[in-house]
């Protein structure tokens, strides 16, 4: 198949207008200018795409052969720091140097603390929190303390700072989605803050995002624009908006996000650090709001790809109460070390590739040179069909995320921010047939995309074809619809949440801004050893800056 992408004509739409819009789109003329929308956009080409023999359910994901080697989740996590080169930067491997040479986690605490007021305590703040509780932060750093002064530290994580995307629960918090309608308190810790808690982790709080996380822009009408710490005038990329921006900015090295259409990975590469969507069901969704089943991730993003590959052994793996995460393999990271990648074979469709910002596909190519320089290979495969990507994944995260929020649009659909109601209002207009189509074209894609990994091991892209695009200032609180960014945004995302399969995003240099570029790396389902190890091949061969907003907490 022949490379191609169509452009997307549809123009920047804020203040008034954008108003006008949306009351329009929930209006009796809605129907009719939502037809002529989608239609105009390509629907109707994806509605004739004959999905062959597919059904409308998921295709297995097959097991890889296990490792021979077989280490716990606490024992995964210390090797996965145990080689972290020294840095300048507070990763997981310095917090647990300093704490081995006497540094105490409730100074630690006060200090990041005092950090967190500087940046988001102040009128022009970065919109990086929407709850905390300082003086339940202290208690956990005591107990820490006292654990680590005792020699028992629970893990590598015990001690550490973690922040949560305000879309998983944490006891005695409101899990808002985003949102300024959902009020109830959670009664029980969702399964990632659990084990993040059963390691000793210490959550600094909930971390602003994308209003339900229907969008990748990262700007809030409720809580506030999320800003990007390398450039406080430039977004930061959604849904996760505030946990990218959160360990960019030094407050905490590790911090948890949710993917349903790259809300880890866009706004690791915008931010600078590292972003991991593991394989669907790997770590366990008990606890996180269902917002859009079929493609929906809760994962990892940290400083570095040790620290992500610590937080990923701890949270991957069954849960009794998540039939996904039931049916996987048990996780590992076996070669994780390994720099030399003789054998490992990277796919790579090049007009694909480089369908991005010159400084962009400049930044990547450099990043599969080192790879190709550790003993790669380069295999080329086929495109893929972006239409048919694109229609297939939005009918599902749309129809879902309208399916979730239904008791709410009923209620008062006025609560939600204007590009909320504006996307809410397109999956309200997808049809039953829309949708079973959708499910078929993921079957037939997963299947489809199985096969060409068996042919290498990893496809290469950029994870967004832009750098941070600025913030539009004018525009809020509201914000904007701007499909076209949103478009250059997500280009190279949606098909690992299609088919479930594991994908990363490292850093890989910056452009002539000073801004970070992300390179993005997915694999077969299971192996986000290989993703991981390939990541930090590439993240050690990465010029490390410092973001201009930065804290510092460890003496």
């Amino acid at each position: 198949m022949t490379y191609h992408r169509d452009d997307v004509k549809a123009p920047r739409v804020a203040g008034f207008a954008l108003k006008a819009f949306v009351g329009a789109l929930e209006s009796g003329v809605g129907p009719v200018l939502l037809d002529k929308l989608v239609k105009d956009s390509g629907i109707e080409r994806w509605r004739e795409l004959p999905a062959g023999d597919a059904p409308p359910v998921q295709h297995p994901l097959p097991h890889p052969a296990a490792p021979a080697q077989k280490q716990t989740a606490t024992e995964q996590a210390a090797r996965a720091i145990a080689s972290t080169p020294p840095s300048k930067h507070e990763t997981v491997a310095r917090f647990v140097e300093a704490y081995r040479q006497g540094a105490d986690p409730v100074g630690v605490v006060r200090k990041l603390h005092q950090e967190i007021e500087r940046l988001d305590g102040r009128d022009e703040r970065l919109g990086l929190f929407i709850s905390r509780k300082p003086e339940e932060v202290l208690a956990a750093a005591e107990a820490s303390a006292k654990r680590i002064k005792a020699g028992a530290a629970l893990s590598v994580l015990d001690g550490v700072p973690v922040v949560l995307k305000d879309e998983v629960d944490l006891a005695g918090f409101v899990t808002t989605l985003g949102t300024r309608f959902r009020k109830d308190v959670a009664t029980k810790d969702s399964t990632v803050a659990a084990r993040l808690k059963a390691a000793g982790a210490i959550i600094l709080g909930k971390a602003n995002m994308n209003e339900i996380g229907i969008n990748p822009i990262g700007l809030n009408p409720w809580h506030g624009a999320a800003r990007n710490p390398w450039n406080r005038h430039h977004i930061t990329g959604g849904s996760s908006s505030a946990s990218g921006a959160v360990v960019a900015a030094g407050l905490a090295p590790l911090a948890i996000g949710a993917d349903g259409g790259g809300s880890i990975r866009i706004p690791a590469a915008l931010c600078g650090i590292v972003g991991l969507k593991a394989t669907w069901g790997r770590i366990p969704e008990t606890g996180v709001p269902p917002l859009c089943w079929h493609v929906g991730h809760v994962g990892p993003m940290g400083l570095t790809v040790d620290d992500v590959a610590a937080m990923y052994a701890v949270l991957a793996g069954a849960d009794d109460h998540d039939v996904i995460s039931k049916l996987q393999p048990a996780p590992h990271l076996a070669d994780y070390e390994q720099g030399s990648l003789a054998g490992v074979r990277l796919g790579i469709n090049w007009p694909h590739f480089e369908d991005a910002s010159p400084e962009v596909v400049a930044a990547c190519r450099a990043a599969v040179k080192v790879l190709t320089d550790a003993g790669a290979t380069i295999v080329e495969i086929p495109a893929p069909d972006l239409n048919a990507v694109l229609w297939t994944h939005s009918t599902l995260i749309l129809s879902e995320m309208s399916e979730s929020m239904r008791p709410q649009i009923k209620k008062d659909v006025s609560q939600f921010g204007l590009d909320s109601r504006a996307n809410l209002a397109i999956g309200q207009h997808f049809r039953a047939t829309d949708y079973v189509h959708a499910l078929r074209h993921r079957h037939a894609m997963t299947r489809d995309w199985l096969g060409i990994l068996q042919t290498c091991d990893a496809v290469v892209t950029p994870t967004t074809a832009i750098t941070a695009p600025e913030i539009p200032e004018g525009s809020l609180p509201d914000g904007e619809s701007n499909l076209p960014v949103v478009d250059a945004l997500m280009r190279f995302i949606r098909l690992a949440n299609l088919t479930g399969f594991p994908a990363i995003s490292v850093n890989a240099g910056f452009d002539k801004a000073g801004l970070p570029i992300g390179v993005h790396l997915m694999g077969r389902p299971y192996e986000e050893n290989l993703l991981l190890r390939l990541a930090r091949v590439v993240e050690r061969h990465t010029e490390v800056r410092t973001a201009t907003e930065h804290a510092s907490a460890l003496p």
